[in-house]
């Protein structure tokens, strides 16, 4: 029998019975590490071309596939070794015969080892596996981009934790290998912190300082940021010479807390690892669990297994299962009724995003949008989210590490949308649901599969009685038993019959079961599922069953309100209501929240069919939709600070009051907004919707209502942080413009993509569009000073302020030439604040003064906030902290009635320098204490541009600021 060795942690070693073998260094040997990373297991012949030849590979994939595998046994010298399987190939080796396969063993094995000792001697084996770089020589993107990094990820994390037993027990680690890997991975924090602390156990004190000292001008010059607390914590241990560092604790999975090595204690994990940060909001977003949640209990106990006792959390790596299973099979209900069970073991908090991956429209949630949407759960500023898939992904790792959090990854549709989202340390459990394996999931980053079959007959049962009491189940066994064989063991159609005899509580279920019986026949897992959608759908009455066709079948959003639902079905809200009950009733559309309904994707697929056979006026349907979401969102924005002649939040908007002019059509809901909390709290909710609306409107030729959708949505999406949204819609609105062919709507759509851009810092992007909006102004002089505003913002953002005093200075022209007084108000606060800057304070204090007046006589309360704090900061510069306290307070009081949290926390941060410099420091160190409390400790960037802010006008107090964090 022929004994096959393959090493890939380095050059590929191949070797036969203890032979050495030489592959041609081509394809033969992408193919073959291909195979032996799936050693044992068949690999199914697409991903394998895949692999191997990538994305677009020429010829016949299968006969290139064919041919390469002949060569490769050939030069094994034997057949056996790779053994063809229905649709794909096996490699005949063991998987502890490959070194990547066995390291990742080892690291198993570390991590459930029960001492110390064993752990590290575990770490130790798997580490010394360990040659160069993986795959080295070897040509394959999957290598290259999936399963190297993931090695990589492991290595480094193993590492790490074999560095923290080592200074445990009180042996001096060679600081070698750690120095190697720093410089390999620069910017690797917990990385360097352990070199430091190594360094100085070691002795060598000094050069740990000097190596501090290198990456935290690296991090200052490379993503704009300070150290990381723990290696702020090791800099400060090292000047202070303080506790020896095998007793300090170190980040990561170690034995259970308290646990004993040599009579030493090891620290559990960070003291930030128990609970969240002050000031920190914990994410809490799973979906409400299912109410009479009954069965899998195997499947529940696997997933229990995940977690260990609750004292410790072992894995080495991000602890990833993959729920699979067929359409309504319970995979979401398993995951969200199982995450609740055991939220209180992740008090960093609990992620969940759904990423639509068999959405009927074919559109799945992007990476990109998936990304954002978690950074933004994660509270971080959009000045911090960085330009690219991969930054921003990068970023969330970062954010995660450390924190002992669960993330709920739904409905995915491959590997490649999840694993952007996967966090790249250890610590966090990561839940996905799909219908397919993700097998690249399994192979690449050790993902445990779970897959969900049908429900056995007694755990069938046992969700009747969940739902319908245990007394009518026993009532009748023989129609329960009919009931759950017709069903097919599927919990979705369980649920869609268990509603259908709830809501006939005094029908015998024989009743039920003979009905059935005789409407469906025999079902298959298939057919079975739509013919009792069918059934449920065929008892509704008229009005709920054109209501759920047009609902479930054409809301382009994950779910819809009572008020989208009434201007689709072209009723008043009144309604709509009682079909809506009988909907939910049928559970052919849940209400996860209140006043939201939505359904699951095959009801969306079975409800799109019947729309398209039954509904001809679907058209006017979606029509109407997108005029209510044109309307609200113009009432909404409104209410957020818009205005008839200028927008409050930079004149960005300045007709959009044109959605309002004429009366809606008929059959078009508009939703009643009390006030500014409500319209912000109905943009969060309906921001999806709103994103999702703009392509079927620009379908349907609605390019009008898609500019004045971009439009209103501009305040809430840049104040909420959603700035590459803002940039996508504002991209639509342009598209949408020129279909037109309006220069004004050209124009306007232009200059606002180049201020979403410009936030973005995609500042040549923003002077480009901004020519393009000039170009389209030519014979509009409104649009030119609007355009000339913009140019000032953007001069302002690069930080050239002599260019934006220009610009500012040609916009309040034409304004002026137009009698645009809220224009000419808004340029003169923004010409105030760039002669403060320059120096020119005198000047200053007379255009903000100015402006000052005329914002207070157009009710212009967002640019009124913003030109006390400019006068305030001129006051400031001009040496007079008491003449600025008085304005930095209007300021602040006109902030915190708009919500917005970061001006807020510049503007007590301004104050705490005002009674710093007239030397009251307790004053000042308070409103510097609240500052950092709105901005969280994760918010180092906005704590650096305050920074900035500050030493302009004081160094000493922009340092102190700093250092009360």
């Amino acid at each position: 029998m022929h004994v096959l060795a393959v090493e890939l942690l380095g050059p590929l070693r191949v070797s036969v019975s203890g032979l050495p073998v030489e592959l041609p260094p081509a394809r033969q040997r992408a193919l073959l590490a291909v195979l032996a990373m799936s050693a044992g297991r068949a690999v199914p012949a697409e991903r394998l071309v895949s692999a191997v030849w990538g994305a677009d590979p020429r010829g016949d994939p299968r006969a290139n596939l064919r041919t390469t595998v002949k060569r490769v046994r050939r030069a094994l010298g034997t057949a056996e070794l790779i053994a063809a399987r229905p649709g794909g190939y096996l490699l005949a080796a063991e998987p502890d015969q490959v070194d990547a396969l066995r390291f990742g063993h080892l690291i198993d094995e570390a991590a459930a080892a029960s001492d110390p000792a064993a752990e590290r001697s575990r770490l130790a084996e798997a580490l010394a596996l360990w040659r160069g770089t993986p795959f080295d020589g070897i040509r394959s993107d999957w290598l290259e981009h999936f399963a190297a990094p993931a090695l990589h990820d492991r290595y480094l994390s193993a590492l790490e934790r074999r560095v923290d037993l080592d200074l445990a027990h009180g042996t001096r680690p060679d600081p070698a290998p750690l120095a190697r890997a720093a410089d390999r991975h620069p910017l690797r924090e917990s990385l360097w912190a352990r070199l430091l602390r190594v360094l100085e156990s070691s002795g060598r004190p000094a050069e740990a300082l000097e190596r501090y000292e290198t990456i935290r001008r690296r991090l200052a010059a490379e993503l704009g940021v300070d150290p990381s607390p723990e290696l702020r914590q090791v800099h400060a241990d090292l000047l202070t010479a303080g506790t020896p560092a095998a007793g300090r604790t170190m980040p990561g999975p170690l034995p259970a807390a308290g646990a004993p090595v040599d009579g030493r204690e090891v620290p559990s994990r960070l003291p930030t690892a128990d609970a969240p940060a002050a000031g920190r909001t914990v994410p809490s977003q799973l979906p409400a669990a299912v109410i009479g949640f009954a069965g899998r209990e195997a499947e529940l106990a696997a997933l229990d297994a995940l977690l260990g006792s609750p004292e410790e959390t072992r894995s080495p790596t991000p602890s990833i299962t993959v729920i699979s299973g067929t359409a309504g099979i319970g995979k979401t209900t398993l995951a969200v009724h199982w995450a609740h069970r055991v939220a209180d073991r992740f008090p960093d908090g609990r992620l969940h995003i759904d990423l639509r991956g068999y959405d009927p429209s074919g559109e799945a949630v992007r990476p990109a949008t998936a990304v954002r949407a978690l950074l933004d759960a994660l509270e971080v500023p959009p000045h911090r989210i960085p330009d690219g898939l991969d930054a921003q992904a990068g970023l969330y790792r970062s954010l995660l590490a450390g924190r002992r959090m669960l993330v709920l990854l739904d409905n995915a549709r491959d590997a490649g949308q999840v694993t952007p989202l996967l966090p790249g340390v250890p610590g966090c459990l990561v839940l996905v649901t799909s219908r397919d394996h993700l097998t690249e999931l399994v192979m690449t980053y050790g993902a445990r599969p779970l897959p969900l079959g049908l429900l056995p007959p007694d755990e069938a049962r046992r969700l009747l009685s969940a739902r319908l009491g245990q007394e009518r189940i026993t009532a009748r066994p023989d129609a329960v038993e009919e009931i759950v064989r017709r069903c097919a063991g599927l919990p979705l159609a369980l649920a869609i019959v268990a509603a259908r005899a709830a809501i006939h509580p005094a029908h015998p279920l024989d009743a039920l079961a003979t009905e059935l019986r005789d409407t469906l026949g025999a079902l298959d897992r298939v057919a079975g599922v739509r013919a009792i959608f069918s059934w449920s759908y065929d008892s509704l009455g008229d009005p709920a069953a054109r209501l759920f066709r047009l609902v479930a079948g054409l809301h382009p959003g994950p779910d819809s309100t009572i008020a989208a639902a009434a201007s689709l079905a072209g009723l008043p809200i009144s309604e709509v209501r009682a079909p809506l009950a009988e909907l939910t009733r049928a559970n052919l559309l849940t209400e996860p929240v209140p006043g939201r309904w939505s359904c699951h994707d095959l009801l969306r697929a079975y409800a799109s069919e019947l729309c398209q056979a039954h509904d001809a006026d679907r058209d006017a349907a979606r029509r109407r939709l997108i005029e209510h979401y044109a309307r609200t969102a113009y009432a909404a924005h409104r209410l957020l600070g818009g205005d008839a002649e200028g927008d409050t939040e930079g004149g960005v908007q300045e007709d959009v009051e044109t959605v309002g002019a004429a009366a809606p059509a008929t059959g078009v809901c508009v939703t009643d907004l009390g006030g500014r909390d409500a319209a912000a709290a109905w943009f969060a909710a309906e921001r999806p919707a709103l994103l999702a609306v703009l392509e079927p409107a620009a379908d349907l030729g609605l390019d009008r209502q898609v500019c004045h959708l971009a439009r209103a949505m501009f305040v809430f999406l840049h104040g909420q942080g959603f700035w590459h949204d803002r940039a996508e819609t504002q991209q639509a609105a342009v598209a949408a413009a020129a279909r037109l062919g309006d220069p004004v709507e050209e124009s306007r759509a232009y200059r606002n993509l180049a201020f979403a851009l410009a936030d973005l810092g995609r500042f040549d992007d923003a002077h480009h569009y901004l020519d393009a909006a000039l170009h389209r102004a030519r014979d509009d002089l409104a649009g030119q000073a609007w355009t000339h505003y913009h140019r000032d913002i953007v001069y302002a953002l690069q930080g050239r302020q002599a260019d934006a005093l220009d610009a500012a200075r040609r916009a309040h022209d034409l304004f002026e030439r137009l009698d645009h007084q809220a224009g000419r108000a808004i340029a003169l606060t923004d010409l105030g604040f760039h002669h403060g800057r320059l120096g020119q304070h005198a000047r200053a204090l007379e255009l903000c003064e100015r402006a000052l007046l005329l914002h207070q006589r157009l009710g212009n309360r967002p640019h009124e906030a913003h030109t006390w704090s400019c006068l305030a900061d001129t006051r400031l510069q001009l040496g007079d902290p008491a003449g600025a306290v008085p304005c930095y307070r209007r300021a602040l009081g006109l902030f915190r009635e708009f919500g917005d949290p970061y001006a807020e926390a510049s503007t007590l941060a301004h104050l705490g320098a005002c009674h710093h410099l007239a030397g009251d420091h307790p004053a000042a160190h308070e409103h510097w204490r609240h500052a950092h409390t709105l901005l969280g400790d994760r918010d180092s960037s906005a704590t650096d541009q305050i920074h900035t802010q500050l030493a302009i006008i004081d160094r000493s107090a922009a340092d102190a600021f700093r250092h009360r964090r």
